[in-house]
């Protein structure tokens, strides 16, 4: 698989794949902001992944997938405005709210639905890819504290309790923006590096939460 990585990228790709597929935690590069992935096919990593932030287990994690195919994999139903936007706008910092599969641990999202994207990064892709399964996309940062943009700033706030941190930059810098479509009309629930106004050229029904 040709990611246009460089040799020593690529080798900590695959060291992180392996240790994905073992049940380790790693951090890595996004388009948006470093990321924290485990399997979500092990729940003991993804139990872990909660306890190096600090976040509580009620707050689901957010998916990365490999491409879209894998949504049948995590949703249950997949609208058609889901469709639509993930067509347009993946890979990119959209995240889809959609109701999950049976497939997807009360551990990942103790609720009925599940937060899932296509990031434009050839790392998050490719451990998806590698590991056989979505993986977590929660930002790599301590509960209440700045997301990270960089190793750097990843290591200085989670040291050595992740397995591996892959070097590398976020070229966006800001989270992605939250479109939940579990419900009768799509709603914005986090405006983030997609602007509002390109989701309403495509979606014009779209609501923004609490607006």
């Amino acid at each position: 698989m040709s990611t246009g990585l460089s040799a020593a990228t690529a080798e900590q790709l695959a060291k992180g794949i392996s240790l994905l597929k073992k049940g380790g935690v790693i951090a890595f590069p996004t388009d948006t902001v470093y990321g924290l992935g485990a399997s979500i096919a092990i729940d003991s990593a993804v139990a872990r992944v909660y306890r190096i932030k600090g976040r509580s287990q009620d707050r689901a994690l957010p998916l990365l997938l490999a491409d879209i195919a894998q949504l049948e994999e995590v949703a249950s139903m997949i609208p058609a405005y889901a469709v639509l936007l993930a067509e347009k706008f993946w890979p990119g910092p959209l995240t889809l709210v959609l109701l999950k599969s049976d497939a997807i641990s009360d551990i990942v999202s103790s609720g009925p639905t599940v937060a899932v994207r296509i990031a434009d990064h050839p790392i998050p892709t490719a451990l998806a890819r590698g590991t056989g399964t979505a993986i977590t996309g929660t930002s790599a940062n301590l509960s209440g504290r700045p997301s990270t943009l960089n190793a750097e700033e990843a290591r200085a706030q989670l040291g050595d309790r992740v397995d591996l941190i892959i070097e590398g930059e976020c070229p966006g810098g800001r989270e992605s923006t939250i479109v939940d479509l579990s419900g009768q009309a799509p709603v914005i629930v986090r405006e983030g590096a997609l602007s509002i106004e390109k989701l309403r050229r495509i979606c014009p029904e779209i609501k923004v939460k609490g607006g």
